[in-house]
């Protein structure tokens, strides 16, 4: 006997289209109409409708801090592929136990504030730091001398950070992939002559795409806006676009501005996740969803 699922009744979803209404479509609606309005004051705005905060996102140090952005996203994402994916490949390899503990390891971070480990990172990298006085002690035994490293607040730190936050993305996403592959195809492959590489190349690879471009918009689309990594580990050598969002909503208080910068990211973030769709051919973000 079949059994048919009914859909369920139109009074049990109201409370989800309320929610979904007031706290998303709202503010989104809200930030769009803010974003055609003009300043007024100091935190007053005006309702007039305007396209200079557009008009104003393509001045030279505006475009300048996208530039930066989108640089240290395509950075950030390429070091978290490198060594992200061969990670998760090779955690979908192991047994159950050493998997299992594994993922607990890549999960105890999370038990902390991101704040904490960041500030974790300044100890790492300050002058006369852990890497300072390691390298120190390194170049004593070989009888040189070093100046003292100034790794904190540069790009490298900034880099080194984003990664460090964006990494378990990618190696969940790939892990989610590698893990579904059914090993008699790759087997099959190498019976019929194909060696290592090419098995990988051509069967291991194409299976983990899905996960592998999941992990590259988990990476690249948070790593444009993760502003705070930058103030900590970079100061003010690096500013993102979410620094400048910051910046003109709580010391330049200029709302309509902000919004239009915010806008302007959504967009970018939505055409990401739509080529996403192209190239992998489906909705959904493997290893979350």
């Amino acid at each position: 006997m079949n059994k048919t699922q009914s859909s369920p009744p139109p009074a049990s979803l109201i409370p989800m289209y309320l929610f979904t209404i007031i706290f998303v479509l709202g503010p989104l609606v809200y930030l769009l109409a803010l974003s055609f309005m003009r300043r007024q004051g100091v935190w007053d705005v005006e309702a007039v409708f305007t396209l200079r905060n557009y008009r104003l996102i393509f001045e030279p140090v505006y475009l300048e801090t996208f530039k930066q952005s989108v640089k240290l996203a395509l950075v950030s994402t390429l070091a978290v592929t490198l060594t992200g994916y061969p990670f998760g490949y090779f955690m979908a390899r192991l047994g159950p136990v050493w998997r299992g503990r594994m993922m607990f390891l890549l999960i105890i971070p999370f038990w902390t504030s991101a704040l904490m480990r960041l500030y974790g990172w300044i100890i790492m990298f300050r002058s006369n730091g852990v890497l300072d006085r390691l390298l120190a002690y390194l170049l004593a035994r070989l009888d040189l001398r070093h100046d003292p490293l100034r790794l904190l607040y540069s790009y490298p730190a900034v880099v080194t950070g984003m990664i460090y936050a964006l990494l378990p993305f990618m190696i969940y996403s790939v892990y989610a992939s590698a893990e579904k592959i059914d090993r008699s195809l790759v087997e099959a492959a190498r019976i019929l002559g194909a060696g290592r590489l090419r098995a990988f190349l051509t069967v291991t690879l194409p299976l983990t795409m899905p996960g592998l471009f999941s992990g590259v918009i988990l990476t690249f689309i948070p790593s444009m806006g993760l502003y705070f990594i930058a103030d900590i580990l970079g100061g003010n050598k690096v500013v993102l676009v979410g620094n400048l969002i910051r910046e003109q909503v709580m010391n330049v208080h200029d709302l309509p501005f902000a919004a239009a910068l915010s806008v302007t990211l959504m967009a970018l973030t939505s055409l990401l996740l739509y080529m996403y769709r192209l190239a992998a051919r489906t909705g959904e973000i493997e290893g979350l969803i």
